[in-house]
């Protein structure tokens, strides 16, 4: 008689934390165990709020977190990302408008923006509605963005409507290849981790490059 084959139930998200010691695969399962938790979308919404005027962490990697722990969650996880973004890009745009001496300025001294906020100055001069959309979609730190404008008084209509495509645009775009490859790509991602991480700050480097690039 052969023997009776019982599978082991795969680890979850905490138990492959617990069981690793290296901190980058740590913290990767530890996101996607806490990704799973009904504190999830809110603590996205803060995030994407918060960076659209002065935090410096991108909302990306919970967003990506939360739609590889629940796949067919990535379209409400993406609207409430874009929504607060574009809310928090509100804020940003009133403290260029009406506090840029006090809390303005030195947000954009921080991030070594002066030189992108005259070159969208420039996009808009130039090509309005469509230079303000290009700010809102390329590399450069969103937060710059919405400050500058405030601080150079853009429509306020303009600025919103290019806010809400362009903050859409990659968010849903993250959430939608994730929720519809994730499971595909994820045997890879965990395996190349590292080499991932490493890609992705690659890329967060470049944005801020474009700082000094732009000027």
């Amino acid at each position: 008689m052969r023997p009776e084959i019982v599978e082991t139930p795969p680890a979850t998200a905490m138990e492959r934390a617990r069981a690793t010691r290296n901190p980058i695969r740590k913290l990767y399962f530890w996101t996607l165990h806490w990704a799973a938790t009904r504190h999830a979308l809110p603590a996205l919404g803060i995030l994407s709020f918060a960076e659209s005027s002065f935090f410096p962490v991108p909302p990306d990697v919970l967003l990506a977190a939360i739609c590889f722990g629940e796949p067919r969650r990535w379209l409400r996880a993406a609207f409430w990302c874009s929504t607060a973004s574009v809310v928090g890009g509100m804020l940003g745009y009133y403290i260029g408008w009406a506090l840029w001496d006090t809390v303005g300025r030195p947000i954009v001294e921080f991030y070594d923006g002066q030189a992108v906020m005259d070159q969208v100055h420039g996009w808009y001069d130039e090509y309005g509605f469509l230079g303000v959309l290009v700010a809102a979609i390329t590399p450069i730190p969103y937060k710059v963005f919405t400050i500058a404008s405030g601080w150079f008084h853009f429509d306020f209509g303009q600025f919103l409507l290019a806010s809400a495509i362009g903050r859409s645009f990659r968010f849903f775009l993250v959430a939608g290849l994730i929720g519809r490859y994730g499971e595909r790509v994820r045997p890879f991602l965990e395996e190349k981790l590292e080499w991932v991480l490493l890609a992705f700050a690659a890329l967060g480097v470049l944005g801020f490059l474009a700082l000094h690039w732009l000027g």
